[in-house]
């Protein structure tokens, strides 16, 4: 799987948090539980300050490798922290990312992405990893999604 070595700026991203691992596909029920919740709830929608259009799939908080806990947030990029009884706020710290071009299905392929990179042979930070959805299609079967994996200096 191909990708390229970016330097970001740091990003404030604020939604949904939930606490999670990726141990007997419980990742994929919470994950899928708090995207819902960030939509149907009508919770993306009252967030104030967002930078753009795009969404933010943040993996944070890692008390370990991919193999253990960490906290996930469904959310958008903000110009400023918010904290409400609905919504938190998290930072992207500035640093190197490796960043992955997804293009496709916006659970199948980035699924599938993730095993791929879980397999790979990165020097992962693992203090922040995410996904940007660029949501320029109203096809949600050909989406393009930007994964960024934080990697140690």
């Amino acid at each position: 799987m191909k990708y390229e070595i970016v330097e970001l700026e740091e990003k404030v991203v604020t939604g949904i948090k939930i606490k999670t691992t990726n141990q007997d596909g419980k990742a994929m029920q919470d994950i899928g539980m708090t995207w819902q919740k960030l939509f149907a709830g009508g919770i993306y929608d009252k967030i104030p300050n967002k930078v753009n259009s795009k969404t933010i799939g943040l993996y944070t908080e890692y008390e370990g490798d991919y193999t253990k806990p960490y906290k996930f947030i469904a959310g958008t990029e903000v110009s400023q922290k918010v904290k409400s009884e609905e919504i938190e706020s998290s930072i992207i710290p500035k640093g190197k990312y490796a960043k992955f071009v997804i293009i496709g299905d916006v659970q199948n392929s980035v699924g599938q992405a993730w095993q791929e990179i879980w397999n790979m042979n990165l020097k992962r930070k693992y203090s922040c990893d995410f996904e940007e959805y660029q949501n320029n299609s109203e096809d949600m079967q050909n989406q393009e999604i930007h994964i960024y994996i934080a990697l140690e200096d």
